[in-house]
């Protein structure tokens, strides 16, 4: 099975060890408006080596193209506007405007001041793994305290970290809370894409991925899911495959990349999702 079938199915063990409370008060509800409670662990942390595997779940079905669509309209694009987006994953936290406020991209295309410059987090980032790629202050955050009034939710991942070791790029991912079965793979294979994109664009090799959930959790909805999904049939994990015609970060489109075998055993629908 794939590396991160393996890590997955110990979290997921792990988490449902812990039984769901309902004693506390919980700001998540179901479509139906009764409250969503979680069975959660708290500080998980997991390492992928992405030079010896390329990390996504086997167990079920990822929309490949709609990952990648959404970590360039975070990352690249820097937009909040979900007509920007190809799939309707956000529309449930958009207001009238068509925006998700001064979130995720957003935050990423405001633009500070350094000695060299005027730069936005993304391209301050790009500018010191070329001339400074062993600084340890390679950093972003959109968890900007003076939005979060508006923001249409708070980030869930909200920090990369990222450091160079000899000539392979490493980060670590920081989230604050995480829904297992909706979210899991489908960040750490969108934050892999995403470190084979700064990687490429800095003429570095590839490295490690960390990622560190505060909250890591599985709502109560989903607890026969992940029950019978832990026992589905595992696969090797498939390779990346990568446009080697691209070397700027702004020219990666979700046509840039591939996955070579990709076998899963099911095709999950209709997932209850807690807003």
């Amino acid at each position: 099975m794939s590396g991160f079938d393996e890590l997955f199915i110990d979290n997921c063990i792990k988490i449902l060890a812990n039984k769901v409370d309902k004693d506390i008060e919980t700001r998540a509800k179901w479509l139906d408006g009764t409250p969503a409670y979680t069975a959660k662990t708290f500080g998980l942390v997991n390492r992928y080596d992405l030079s010896k595997e390329f990390p996504i779940m086997t167990l079920r079905y990822l929309n490949f193209f709609a990952l990648v669509d959404e970590i360039l309209w975070i990352w690249q694009k820097k937009s909040n506007k979900t007509s920007d987006l190809s799939s309707k994953i956000w529309d449930s936290w958009a207001g009238g405007d068509g925006t998700i406020g001064k979130a995720y991209g957003y935050q990423l295309g405001i633009k500070h001041k350094y000695d060299e410059g005027m730069f936005d987090q993304v391209d301050r980032i790009l500018y010191d793994l070329k001339y400074n790629k062993y600084s340890r202050r390679i950093i972003s955050n959109i968890y900007n305290h003076t939005d979060l009034s508006e923001m249409g939710l708070y980030p869930c991942a909200y920090s990369m970290t990222f450091n160079v070791t000899g000539n392979r790029l490493n980060g670590i991912l920081n989230q604050r809370s995480q829904d297992m079965l909706v979210a899991n793979s489908w960040n750490v294979t969108q934050y892999a894409i995403l470190m084979h994109m700064f990687a490429i664009s800095s003429g570095l090799e590839v490295g490690e991925l960390v990622h560190v959930i505060a909250d890591a959790h599985i709502y109560d909805r989903h607890i026969d899911i992940i029950k019978s999904l832990i026992n589905n049939k595992k696969h090797p994990s498939p390779n990346l495959i990568i446009d080697t015609n691209i070397s700027n970060f702004y020219k990666f489109d979700v046509n840039s990349f591939k996955l070579d075998g990709y076998n899963y055993s099911q095709k999950i629908n209709n997932i209850p999702v807690a807003i």
